[in-house]
């Protein structure tokens, strides 16, 4: 079964419920058949101290949308995607507006997945650079 692109997009969002993707407004925006796109706004909710985003929440963003991209290109009746590793370099601070994650493939392979993730401003200016690896496992019986 084929679903299309805003099928793909509605299943994502609807898996977020309830969960940290939700607490942080994280929003998956745009699908390809090589990435993905998500959103998160910048306000108090993900500032640090000082009243810029704070890179535990970029983390976040980045882990989300890389897992989500590994998700959706794997077989998951029978098997399921784990964050193994992340590393983000953070370039620039953003005060407000949105943040937006392009999770691509940088290897795809049948157990484990290398993503690169980078997060820009609304502006289209860099503002951190993510690395994630995700293994896909068998489901339990």
């Amino acid at each position: 079964m084929h679903l299309s692109k805003e099928d793909i997009l509605a299943k994502a969002n609807s898996a977020s419920k309830n969960t940290l993707m939700e607490t942080l407004n994280i929003e998956m925006i745009d699908y390809g058949p090589d990435f993905l796109v998500a959103k998160m706004p910048v306000n108090s909710r993900v500032y640090q101290p000082d009243g810029v985003l704070h890179g535990g929440a970029t983390a976040a963003l980045a882990e989300s949308v890389g897992s989500f991209a590994s998700h959706i290109f794997l077989d998951t009746d029978k098997l399921f995607v784990r964050g193994i590793e992340i590393t983000a370099n953070h370039l620039k601070s953003v005060r407000d507006g949105f943040v937006y994650a392009k999770a691509t493939f940088i290897h795809k392979g049948r157990t484990t997945q290398l993503l690169d993730i980078r997060i820009t401003d609304d502006h289209d200016n860099l503002i951190s650079i993510c690395r994630l690896s995700t293994i896909s496992l068998p489901k339990g019986k």
